[in-house]
This record gives structure tokens, sequence and C-alpha cells, in this order.
């Protein structure tokens, strides 16, 4: 019986080694991405891909597993047992008008809803498969009719390479849209755009957001028709997006980027001149990084720590945070109306390989909703202490004088960030029977309380003469005296 104990145990140790063992390797080759690393090249030429092992270089460095498959392989399938197959997918442009029954619109749609996400790569030399633009339409996002156009520009274009047909666009990195709007793709540098797919975003989806804007004096023109003018043209000048990106509500991303040759070794370390005469090389291969990180959640995420409510005590006379004390335990399930609570939430951002504090720009807040059908209160919510990967935002607040079900809200949707909507609901109650203030404290009760009082002495004083009034008596014959 000891020998088949120790050896039990003695597997039990193997099989926990080799748990631990298989855990430790699993995170030195996880990827940066914070969804996963397994990533779908889908192209129909695998030798062509060759033209991009810079950029397949740079991605496997970064931990992706990378798969190239073709759009006709019968065996590809996006989900296996009900679950992704693939985290992420990168489209290569291809020749045929179709992908194959596995990448049909449909389940590309239920990819995304799914958390995974898209790099889509365009080119003008190369028509877009029907069920690309299927896709594309699906979300609000137009391409040329005629699928050969692309985008020339006769005032920004490298003049070494397009110097005829100005069709490699130069323009700087890409600056922030609005000053409360974050920027993962900025830079000094110069982006090549060598024949780009002009892209036009709908105006009914919030999701869609532009990139890479063209410039005004761009345009997109169809090389095959010579008749074709600017005024005909599918779309002009800042209508024209070149790199355009969409950011589903459950924070999965799809990037459609106009030009795949813009992802070629040549124009990662290419030096190209513009209109000044200036020579300068090109940042393609830093703007493929930003662009690739951003859509497969490297950058741009948003991570929810600790979320905390509780009852407060305040102190006017301190400063600051001092001036608010704690009262009872943390997240408690129910209030009562008037009361001072404090609401705290931790939050990070997740970049690359590791978590750092979240900071709000300037111009733009983070906010608290205190609602029941309606936002009752919307607050500011106010960095108060940070740590080496979070930052703790809070507010302190009185109830409303409405009992009820009411939920602390926080949601949080920008721009180029993943989706925070942060929900706790908490009972509001009414005052209770021994918590109402005495009359005596309420000044608007003084007058009945005088009255009160007032009747009172005045029956007092009414008895007191009515017995000092008792009638004499004579002491001989017992009669009144009148």
């Amino acid at each position: 019986m000891d020998r088949v104990a120790a050896k039990r145990i003695e597997r039990l140790a193997m099989h926990w080694l080799l748990t631990i063992l298989s855990l430790a390797l699993l995170g030195l080759v996880r990827a940066f991405s914070s969804t996963g690393n397994r990533l779908l090249v889908v192209t129909e030429d695998s030798a062509g891909t060759e033209k991009y092992s810079t950029f397949w270089g740079d991605l496997e460095s970064r931990g992706y597993r990378l798969s190239f498959e073709s759009p006709k392989n019968d065996r590809l399938s996006l989900f296996q047992h009900g679950e992704r197959a693939f985290d992420h997918i990168i489209f290569l442009p291809t020749r045929s008008k179709g992908l194959g029954p596995s990448l049909t619109p449909n389940l590309l749609l239920e990819f995304i809803k799914n958390n995974g996400n898209i790099l889509l790569t365009l080119s003008a030399e190369s028509p877009v498969p029907s069920a690309i633009s299927s896709l594309l339409l699906e979300l609000d996002i137009h391409l040329p009719p005629d699928r050969t156009s692309l985008v020339v520009d006769h005032f920004n274009y490298d003049t070494n390479s397009a110097g005829e047909k100005h069709d490699v666009l130069l323009l700087p990195q890409p600056s922030a849209l609005r000053s409360d709007v974050r920027n993962y793709f900025g830079g000094d540098g110069v982006v090549a755009f060598p024949r780009a797919v002009a892209q036009e975003l709908g105006n009914r989806s919030p999701l869609l957001t532009s990139i890479v804007r063209a410039p005004e004096t761009a345009y997109s023109f169809n090389p095959k028709d010579e008749t074709e003018t600017a005024e005909e043209s599918f779309a002009v000048g800042s209508q024209i997006s070149l790199v355009s990106s969409m950011q589903a509500r459950n924070s999965a991303r799809f990037t459609v980027l106009g030009s795949v040759e813009a992802l070629e070794n040549t124009w990662f370390d290419a030096r190209v001149r513009g209109q000044q005469g200036k020579d300068v090389k090109t940042s393609n291969r830093e703007f493929a990084k930003q662009l690739s990180a951003w859509t497969f959640l490297e950058s741009g995420v948003l991570k929810v720590g600790k979320v905390e409510h509780h009852l407060s005590t305040i102190t006017e006379s301190k400063p600051g945070n001092d001036s608010v004390a704690q009262l009872g335990y943390l997240n408690p399930k129910i209030y009562r109306i008037k009361n001072d609570v404090t609401f705290n939430i931790e939050f990070s951002e997740y970049s690359f390989d590791h978590l750092s504090p979240f900071t709000v720009l300037p111009g733009d807040a983070l906010q608290l909703e205190f609602t029941m059908l309606s936002p009752f209160h919307r607050l500011d919510l106010q960095p108060i202490s940070t740590t080496p990967n979070s930052t703790i935002f809070s507010t302190t607040f009185r109830l409303p004088d409405q009992h009820g079900i009411f939920a602390f809200r926080v949601n949080y949707k920008r721009p180029f960030l993943t989706n925070v909507d942060v929900k706790r609901e908490v009972t509001v109650r009414h005052f209770a029977h021994d918590e109402w203030p005495r009359s005596w404290m309420i000044s608007g009760a003084w007058t009945w309380i005088a009255g009160i009082w007032v009747t009172v002495a005045g029956w007092v004083a009414f008895v007191a003469i009515w017995l000092w009034s008792e009638p004499a008596y004579e002491r001989n014959q017992g009669k009144k005296l009148q």
C-alpha cells in the first residue's frame, strides 16, 4: 500500500509540474495583444507574401502565430467547437471575385461579434471580392463602383517613383482628430500610400472613424477611363479616407488599409522626395506597427479594476480628500435618501505588454451617472491617487430625495479606446420612523409647538384660577354667602 500511495503522489507531483511548466511557456509565447495571438493571413499567392516579410517578422516578434491560408481552402474554418479558431485576420488582396464558403460576409460579421479583429488591405491593382464589398456595405463603408480606381494627388506625391502618374501619396503621420481624442498613429515621419483605394464613410454609424484622410487636393481616378475628370470622380479631398476603422460595441476592431503596398518591404525603408525636393525616409514600418497594434488590441485598451462605493461623512474644515471619511462597509446594497456617498473606480490603459495609469485628456471628462430611468446626477470623476499601473477616480455626492432602484454607471466611449460600461445597482430607501428629525429641530414646527405649550399653559392657568375662586360658606348655617 505504501508503494501505491507513493506512486500516486509521484504522479500528482509530475502532473502539477507539467501544468506549471505549460503555463510558464504559454506566458512566454503570449502575444502583446490582450485577446490572443492566433493570426490568420488570407492570401491566394503564398509566394507573394515574401514582399511583406518584414511586416510578418515584426508581428512574430510581438508574439503572434501566423497561419497563411488560401480563401479557397475547404478545410479553413473561422470557428471550431463553437469558439473562434483565430483571434485576428489579415486579408491581402485577391484576384478572385469570391472568398469561398468559409469567408462569407455573415461569417465575418459573426467573427467580429465574437470579439475577433480584422485588418483588411486593398489595392487598386486587384478588384475587391464581392464578399468584401458586401461586408463593407454592412459597415457603411463605400468603395468606388468600378473597383479599379485609385487616389491621385498632383501636389503630395513621390517624385522619385510616381513622377508621371502621381499615384504614390506622401502624407504626414496623422494627428489627433480632436484635442480630447488620443492619437495612436502619430509621429513626425512621412507615410507613403502607393496606389491607394479610396473609401467613403457613411454618416449613419457612430462606430466609424477615419484614421488617415486624403488632402484637399486628392481625388479618386480611374486610370482606364481617360475621359473622367475630378468633378466626376467617386470622392474628392477630405471625403476620401485612406485608412478607416470601425470599433464595434463589443470593442472588436475592423480596419481598412487602402494601400497594401504600404506594407511592402520596399516602402518600409524607402527614400522618397516630395515637391519640396527634400529626400526623406518613410515611416511606413512604424505606422504599420501602430496600425496593427491598435487593430489587434495591443493599444487603446482600457481595463477597469476595483469599483467601490460607500457612505461618507464630509468635514468641511479639512482640505481635499481628507474632508471625506468612510462610514460603514464597502459596496452596501441599500442606501437612504439624502445620504452622502463616495464612488471610486480604478482605470488602467493596456499598451503592448503592460498596464499604465490612465489619464483623461484636457477637454474630456470621465463621468459617473447615478441613474434610475434617467440620470439624477452626472458628475465628473476626479483622479485622487495613482499606482504603478492604474489611476483611481472618485467623486462624493448626496443621494436624491427619491427612493427606488438606482445604478452607479460609468459609460465611457471614445474614438480609438475600448468601450467601458460599468453598472452597480443599489436600493435607495426612505427615512425610517426613528430617523426623522425631532420636531423641535425643525424651525417650521416652532409655531405649532408654541401653540401647544400656550394651550397647556392656558389650561393650567384656568384650572388654577378656578380652584382659587371657590365660593365662601357661612360657618354656622352652612349657607353660601351671596
